[in-house]
């Protein structure tokens, strides 16, 4: 199946955190999306990787994700081998996007980062002719997508362009509360982390009004990408 946007991470919900309102408002223009979750977040202090992977089956009914797929790579221990590249080739071949959101450059998770390059690879091998690969006994056809984009996480990064979500932060938030065992629940048993903190949920909405604040709107999200963008018009620039 075909889809529009491919957004890939490394553990379940770092694409709700990282660019949840971009797609729920990308879905709303009628965009079709999937997701590609690298790892189970079976290493997360919090939840399991059950909990996750049904965390993660209702964020996506809350954005309206066509597809969603786990390759249930090492959490933690992320390579970018040939291995891990022919896996992710794969899923690119499947779906063929045009836009492939992907993880931050450079984050508190080492994961973050791995995924990132090897994504970003993967992308550029999906392309080559003399790769051969097969789904599901069916061979698959090369594509490379026109443009790798990677969302904002932990760390501060300047963006190069961000994207206006105002009317969508709802539907992030909704989307990032799927994931009950992670994020703030004062009612909760199990041990702090830094995700978990008020500070944390709080931190979504509060830097996502920073950027919308620095680019004009109420709500914004950042990415950063690996070439020069190129307008055909203004059309969609907010002034």
């Amino acid at each position: 199946m075909k889809v529009d946007i491919l957004a890939i991470g490394a553990h379940p919900d770092d694409v709700e955190l990282g660019c949840g309102g971009t797609l729920a408002k990308l879905i709303s223009e009628g965009k079709t999306i999937a997701i590609v979750d690298l790892t189970q977040g079976e290493l997360g202090t919090r939840g399991s990787n059950v909990t996750r992977a049904e965390e993660a089956a209702t964020a996506s009914k809350i954005l309206g994700i066509s597809d969603r797929v786990n390759l249930k790579m090492k959490d933690g221990f992320l390579l970018n081998s040939e291995e891990s590249q022919i896996q992710i080739v794969k899923m690119i071949r499947k779906y063929q996007p045009e836009i492939v959101f992907a993880n931050s450059i450079d984050d508190r998770h080492p994961d973050h980062a791995k995924a990132a390059k090897l994504v970003s690879d993967a992308c550029f091998l999906s392309g080559l002719v003399k790769i051969e690969t097969s789904l599901e006994n069916l061979s698959q056809k090369p594509w490379r997508p026109k443009q790798i984009f990677n969302y904002i996480q932990w760390k501060h990064i300047t963006p190069d362009f961000v994207v206006d979500i105002s009317e969508f932060m709802f539907k992030k938030i909704e989307a990032c509360l799927a994931y009950k065992t992670q994020f703030y629940d004062p009612d909760s048993q199990e041990p702090m982390t830094p995700i978990a903190s008020k500070d944390f949920l709080e931190s979504l909405t509060y830097r996502a009004q920073d950027l919308g604040r620095l680019s004009g709107v109420d709500y914004a999200e950042g990415f950063t990408t690996e070439k020069l963008l190129a307008f055909k018009n203004f059309d969609g620039i907010i002034l």
